[in-house]
C-alpha cells in the first residue's frame, strides 16, 4: 500500500515563499495524478493544483501565477512551490494521489501559517 507524507510547511510572511513536498512510499508510478488540497478552519477542502503522470499541471484561480506544481519521478516527491504568498493562504495542505480502480490515498497535511 503506498503511503504519501507531506512536509515543508511553517510559518512565513506575507509575500514570502514555501515549498511543500510529497513523498510517496514506496513509489508515485500507479498514481495517474497527484493533486494538492487545502483546508483553511471552518472552510471545506479545496483543490489547489494537479499533475498528471504525462506531467500536466491545472491550479485553481486563486493560485495562479503565484503556485508550480512539479514531480521528480527519481525521488518519488511532487512538490507545490509557493511564492507570493498571502494571509489567506493559511491551510492545511494536503496531498492525494489518484490510482485508477482503486480509492484515492491521501497524506497527513502539513500547515501553512502566512502571517506578519
Amino acid at each position: 500500500q503506498v503511503q504519501l507524507v507531506e512536509s515543508g510547511g511553517g510559518l512565513v510572511q506575507p509575500g514570502g515563499s514555501l515549498r511543500l513536498s510529497c513523498a510517496a512510499s514506496p513509489s508515485m508510478t500507479q498514481f495517474y495524478a497527484v493533486d494538492w488540497y487545502r483546508q483553511a478552519p471552518g472552510n471545506e477542502r479545496e483543490l489547489v493544483a494537479t499533475i498528471t503522470s504525462g506531467g500536466s499541471t491545472k491550479y485553481a484561480d486563486s493560485v495562479k501565477g503565484r503556485f508550480t506544481i512539479s514531480r521528480a519521478n527519481d525521488r518519488n516527491t511532487v512538490y507545490l512551490q509557493m511564492s507570493s504568498l498571502k494571509p489567506e493562504d493559511t491551510a492545511v495542505y494536503y496531498c492525494k494521489g489518484n490510482m485508477f480502480f482503486n480509492a484515492p490515498t491521501w497524506g497527513q497535511g502539513t500547515q501553512v501559517t502566512v502571517s506578519s
